[in-house]
C-alpha cells in the first residue's frame, strides 16, 4: 500500500474496516495527522527524537529561544480537551509557545455549543474555521480518527493531533516515552536490545497500548507485561506484537522481573473506566515499587510513569537517578514541539539553525 493515501478518497465505513497498520498510511499525506502509534516508523521516531534534542538545545540560549518563536508565528492551534487533563494539556500548550504558535482552547465540552445540542462533529468543524491545527483529547475511542476523516471531506482540512483517545490510543505520550528511553539509554546503546517492563493497569492504559507497539520498531526488544489477570494487556496488542515478531512475556510476578528490567513503566489503576459493580482492581496493590525494591534493579534501569500516580511508586525514590518520570514530563514538551514543527513542514529551518550555530549541549 502507498504511504501517501488520502482520507478524502475513502468512505468512513471502509476506513473503519482497515487494520491499524493500514490506517497509518492515510495519516502521512497533506496535511499529516498524528492519530495512532502504528503510523510511526523507526526512521520517523529517530528523526523526531533528534529534532527534539536540537530544539531543546537551541532554546537554552535567549537568541535561540527567540528564533524558535518565529517558526510558527503565522499559525494558530486549537486545544480541544473534552476529557480532564493537566500534564498533556500544558505540555502541548508549552510546545506551541516554544514555536510561537498562538493557541485557543476549550477544556470542557460544557463550555461549548455542545450543551445546546450541537454535534461534536459540528463543534470541531467550527474550530477548524479559526485554527490551523486541532490538538484534541476525547473520551471516545477513535473520535480523533473520525474528526480527521470528516475534515478531509470539507474545504478546510487541517492536521489533527490525538492527545488521548478513549482507552485505545495516546500516540504523543508514546513519543515522549520513546524519547525518554532514548535519552536514558544514549550511553548504553539506545533502546535496541533492551527489556521493557510494563506494570499495573495494562488493560485500560492507552499509554501502554501505544508505547508497546511503538517499541516494535526497535531491534531485539523484549516486553514484559506484569499485572493481575483482570488488568492484563489485551490480546489485540499481543496479536500486533506477534505480527511484528516482537518478544514478550505475560506474568503476574513483578519481583522476579525487576532484576532483568532495563526500563520499568509503572501505571496507576484507571478506575475511572470502571463500570458500577464491575471493578477490576483485584490484586493491584501487589504492583508497587519503593526504596525497599531498588537494590533489585540495575544501576542503569530507568523507571517511568505517565502520571498521575497513586501508591504504585513511593515518593521516597523520587530523587533516585533511576527515577526519570519527572524528566519524562519535561521531555514531552520537546518531542511535541518537534512533532508540531514537523507537522507544519518547518523542521528544516530548525535543523539549519542548529547546524549553523551549533548550540551548546
Amino acid at each position: 500500500m502507498s504511504t501517501n493515501m488520502s482520507l478524502s478518497e475513502i468512505s468512513w465505513a471502509d476506513f473503519q474496516a482497515l487494520s491499524l497498520l493500514e490506517k497509518g498510511a492515510y495519516f502521512q499525506g497533506t496535511p499529516p495527522h498524528t492519530l495512532i502509534a502504528q503510523q510511526f516508523t523507526r526512521a520517523k521516531l529517530d528523526e523526531l527524537c533528534t529534532l527534539a534534542t536540537r530544539i531543546k538545545r537551541i532554546n537554552k540560549r535567549r537568541e535561540g529561544a527567540n528564533y524558535l518563536k518565529t517558526l510558527l508565528s503565522d499559525k494558530r492551534a486549537m486545544l480541544y480537551f473534552a476529557q480532564p487533563s493537566s500534564r498533556t494539556y500544558l505540555s502541548h500548550n508549552a510546545a506551541c509557545q516554544i514555536l510561537g504558535l498562538d493557541t485557543m482552547d476549550v477544556r470542557d465540552s460544557k463550555t461549548s455549543s455542545e450543551v445546546k445540542g450541537e454535534s461534536p462533529e459540528d463543534t470541531i468543524r467550527t474550530f477548524s474555521s479559526y485554527a490551523d491545527m486541532i490538538i484534541m483529547r476525547h473520551p471516545v475511542g477513535g473520535f480523533a480518527e473520525r474528526v480527521a476523516w470528516m475534515l478531509a471531506h470539507t474545504n478546510r482540512e487541517i492536521p489533527v493531533l490525538n492527545a488521548g483517545s478513549g482507552a485505545d490510543q495516546h500516540p504523543t505520550q508514546a513519543l515522549l516515552d520513546v524519547y525518554t528511553l532514548e535519552r536514558s539509554f544514549e550511553k548504553i546503546g539506545g533502546i535496541d536490545g533492551k527489556s521493557v517492563v510494563f506494570v499495573g493497569d495494562l488493560a485500560r492504559g492507552r499509554t501502554v497500548r501505544s508505547l508497546a507497539w511503538m517499541l516494535t520498531q526497535y531491534k531485539d526488544v523484549t516486553l514484559y507485561f506484569v499485572a493481575p489477570e483482570s488488568l492484563q494487556i489485551g490480546q489485540d496488542i499481543l496479536d500486533l506484537l506477534d505480527a511484528a515478531g516482537t518478544n514478550y512475556v505475560v506474568t503476574q510476578d513483578f519481583t522476579s522481573i525487576m532484576p532483568i528490567a532495563d526500563a520499568i513503566y509503572m501505571t496507576r489503576i484507571q478506575d475511572e473506566w470502571d463500570v458500577a459493580g464491575q471493578g477490576r482492581t483485584t490484586g493491584s496493590s501487589d504492583y508497587h515499587i519503593g526504596a525497599e525494591d531498588m537494590h533489585l534493579l540495575k544501576d542503569t534501569t530507568a523507571i517511568l510513569h505517565p502520571l498521575p500516580r497513586r501508591e504504585e511508586i513511593s515518593t521516597d525514590i523520587d530523587n533516585d537517578p533511576r527515577a526519570v518520570y519527572w524528566r519524562q514530563m519535561r521531555n514531552g514538551m520537546w518531542i511535541r514541539a518537534a512533532l508540531i514543527l514537523t507537522t507544519f513542514g518547518r523542521q528544516d529551518e530548525a535543523n539549519k539553525y542548529y547546524d549553523d550555530y551549533k548550540p551548546a549541549s
